[in-house]
């Protein structure tokens, strides 16, 4: 197996850090260089994790976000492929294995993404479409507050053939093959992004670059999910919409398009609004 750099993106993790690392151990017969890039401010279980791993640690001092702090985890990498990965993913064994070797078979392929299984072994969506304009902007505005609106209806079935490998609009950023050729040469992730959506904008500026994004079920990983802001999840909540605003402003950015980014706008205060007040 060609050799890989692991980058994960930690912000004061708990035991979720040791699970990655030790299910990593038995995902790939590569060789793997770990990178923990550490965004907060608590770094005992980020060195104890490490001091035991062999794991390189990149302290930030602030916290630059997912995508940022990926590509301070990415940069003088020399390895051909990297991993960008959440540290509350747990890899079954030989799923990096499977992900390289596809790799290696796809040359075209720029990012390869896992399927991604939730704790009760359901499979999340993770390789999805590029939204489009009514069901991408009405499933981004509607899909919490309305959830049986015909434009998430719509949505959702596009991403029904979860059980075949295949090309995707975009992968999860939750955990990523990605060729570091093709990644270096879209620039990596937009850190303008803080948190949500980096991995959309990734997956469409590589497509246009002409690098295709694959899902590859046959590798799994279990996701956890929100471990480090469950138990404070207003900040997260807000940066969620603000990172669908910003994208979706992006997308529809013509002059004559200012009414859907207005109803965008209009619709994802509205949302976040009353995601904040359930939270409370």
């Amino acid at each position: 197996m060609p050799a890989v750099r692991v980058v994960t993106i930690v912000f004061n993790p708990g035991p979720e850090l040791d699970t990655f690392v030790d299910s990593l151990a038995t995902a790939t017969t590569a060789a793997v260089e770990l990178v923990i890039v550490d965004n907060g401010a608590e770094p005992e279980v980020t060195d104890r994790v490490a001091a035991r791993s062999g794991a390189r640690v990149i302290r930030t001092g602030e916290n630059h976000g997912y995508g940022g702090g990926a590509n301070l985890g990415a940069a003088d990498a020399d390895q051909d492929w990297l991993v960008v990965a959440n540290p509350d993913v747990i890899w079954r064994p030989g799923s990096l294995d499977t992900l390289l070797r596809a790799a290696e078979r796809i040359p075209a392929a720029g990012s390869l993404g896992p399927a991604l299984l939730n704790e009760d072994g359901t499979v999340y969506p993770s390789a999805r479409e590029l939204p489009s304009l009514t069901q991408g902007a009405g499933h981004a505005v509607l899909g919490k507050v309305w959830p049986g609106n015909p434009w998430t209806r719509a949505y959702h079935r596009r991403q029904e053939s979860l059980g075949a490998e295949r090309p995707a609009g975009w992968l999860s950023g939750a955990c990523l093959l990605l060729r570091r050729s093709a990644f270096d040469a879209v620039g990596g992730f937009d850190t303008s992004y803080f948190m949500f959506f980096e991995d959309v904008d990734l997956g469409e500026r590589l497509g246009r670059a002409g690098w295709a994004n694959v899902y590859l079920p046959t590798a799994e990983v279990v996701h956890v999910g929100g471990v480090s802001w469950k138990a404070r999840p207003s900040r997260m909540i807000s940066a969620h919409h603000a990172s669908a605003k910003q994208y979706l402003h992006r997308r529809y950015h013509r002059w004559y398009q200012w009414p859907v980014r207005m109803a965008v706008s209009l619709g994802l205060g509205l949302r976040e609004t009353l995601e904040l007040r359930a939270a409370r």
